[in-house]
């Protein structure tokens, strides 16, 4: 499967350039970054601290597109509205792993899916999506007198909270207790906030150092505390599940598609 990435030269992208050539069944086409980035013309292989592949960084997303079976797309909300365009042109694979998505980007990814399949996650490793699969069972299992709050950690260059690992893992939680998220989350206490609301689902946000991923849901109840965890020691494990879920879509018709879906957790 010959696979683009965009985002090259980022440490997810060097990592997803890493994950094509160590599969198999996947070949890199092409690494594209900004068109201002001073990667440009940079040999892919050897940024990703591999042997020099001859695959040079472009700004020619087009040019990237043509003949690919898909894109792996871990880049900016801005950015992957328009590879998701693309992808809808030349009827690809759009795998996309970008967080911070708002209303408007995810309207642009169900536009695209009507002739790409485009296959979204806040996090692609299996560990992560098991764990919102229990956090999904917990849920529904415990009463609604068990509070619910989510801790995740992550390195000091992250940019956007809460992440969308912490995210996945509120609307997994949210669909256990069969209520909406956004009406029922807790983003942020400071000063005097008064008692917790009944039912509401709480996010922390921790910034520092070289964290790669550290999430936890905690489900508080009376007199005992149950916690379900994940740690992430490699951003390579994203990569891999990446690659995985690319595989999965080729010959796929269009659609817009979760992880779920790839592990085959959607029952």
């Amino acid at each position: 499967m010959r696979l683009v990435v965009v985002g090259a030269g980022g440490r997810m992208g060097r990592a997803l350039v890493r994950a094509v050539t160590e599969n198999p069944d996947t070949v890199l086409h092409a690494a594209v970054e900004h068109e201002a980035s001073p990667l440009l013309g940079q040999d892919s292989g050897g940024l990703a601290g591999l042997t020099p592949n001859g695959i040079p960084v472009t700004s020619d997303a087009l040019a990237a597109f043509v003949r690919a079976h898909g894109v792996l797309d871990f880049t900016a909300p801005a950015a992957t509205s328009g590879f998701a365009e693309l992808s809808a042109q030349a009827r690809l694979v759009h795998v996309v792993g970008t967080t911070g998505l708002g209303d408007a980007d995810l309207d642009r990814l169900d536009a695209a899916a009507r002739h790409a399949v485009i296959i979204r996650s806040g996090n692609f490793s299996l560990g992560v999506n098991m764990l919102a699969a229990l956090v999904r069972r917990a849920a529904a299992s415990l009463a609604a007198d068990w509070d619910i709050e989510i801790v995740e950690m992550h390195h000091r260059m992250k940019v956007d909270a809460p992440s969308g690992t912490a995210l996945l893992l509120g609307e997994a939680a949210a669909a256990g207790r069969q209520v909406d998220l956004r009406s029922q989350s807790v983003r942020a206490r400071d000063g005097h906030t008064g008692m917790r609301e009944p039912g509401t689902i709480g996010f922390q946000a921790l910034r520092g150092g070289t964290v790669v991923g550290d999430h936890t849901v905690i489900f508080a109840g009376n007199g005992e505390r149950l916690e379900l965890r994940h740690i992430a020691e490699d951003r390579g494990l994203f990569a891999q599940g990446a690659v995985k879920a690319a595989l999965w879509g080729r010959g796929r018709k269009p659609g817009h598609f979760s992880m779920d879906d790839v592990l085959g957790l959607t029952g």
